[in-house]
């Protein structure tokens, strides 16, 4: 989670939002410090997905600036602790069979936990928790992560950003040298390329206004939605683009927190 001025936010609360418009049957998992817990429960709950929430030590948390032309950046106030076993809820996790994993830092899910949660079940992992440096300060992007992090993994989805921040120079496609069956690069109202071992497809999105935070997690969960339903890697694409394009035109990832 992360917020500014006790705000709620990240992976859980933006694919909490996204699952409650398609209907899904999910579960949200997720971890925040002691003295928010109660607050964060009560709003993720009163979105209609069922809820299982650790607490221990901070949440982490960020802030936001923009420059005259609008540009944003982002700086880490805190940092949580890293998930350990004792936050796997295995009684709420017995029937999951497909499981997106949303760190907001790099070091949040350690190759341990993510090999146990992927027991049995098909691991989307999204980006952040690579590249995204793990330091209080104005966030960095960079490509300093442990390898054994992908070993578990079957889909990987990068924004654009992250998967220049991996590659540096070199071509999108060569993201199939990491090794994971799947990888979903999102560009943004750009659409997407999905790049599996026989094939790399771009997808077209529909442009739309309006804020694009939460987007790459609502994306991320209709995706899988779309997969555990039984859809191919680019009719999968396709369906989570379409989501987030309604989601934004009319508002739906965004609103008030605060009751």
């Amino acid at each position: 989670m992360h917020g500014h001025a006790g705000r709620i936010g990240g992976g859980p609360w933006y694919a909490a939002r996204a699952l409650r418009a398609l209907q899904q049957d999910a579960i949200v998992v997720a971890k925040c410090g002691e003295p928010e817990r109660r607050d964060f429960l009560r709003q993720l709950a009163a979105l209609g997905v069922p809820v299982s929430l650790s607490a221990a030590g901070e949440t982490t948390a960020f802030s936001f600036s923009y420059d005259a032309d609008g540009n944003r950046e982002m700086r880490v106030e805190a940092i949580g602790d890293p998930w350990d076993e004792d936050d796997e809820p295995e009684r709420a996790l017995r029937r999951v069979e497909w499981v997106h994993v949303a760190p907001l830092l790099r070091g949040d899910f350690p190759p341990e936990t993510l090999e146990r949660i992927a027991r049995r079940r098909r691991l989307l992992l999204d980006g952040h928790g690579l590249v995204r440096a793990r330091a209080v300060g104005r966030l960095e992007l960079d490509a300093d992560f442990d390898p054994a992090l992908l070993r578990h993994v079957s889909i990987l989805k990068l924004a654009e950003e992250e998967a220049h921040a991996i590659l540096g120079h070199g071509e999108l496609e060569e993201l199939r040298e990491l090794g994971v069956p799947e990888v979903v690069v999102t560009f943004g109202g750009s659409g997407s390329l999905v790049l599996t071992r026989d094939a790399a497809v771009r997808v077209a999105a529909k442009p739309v206004r309006g804020d694009p935070t939460g987007a790459g997690d609502a994306f991320s969960v209709a995706y899988l939605g779309a997969r555990a339903g039984g859809h191919r890697p680019i009719s999968a694409a396709r369906r989570a683009s379409a989501l987030v394009s309604a989601l934004l035109s009319n508002s739906l990832l965004q609103g008030k927190t605060r009751p």
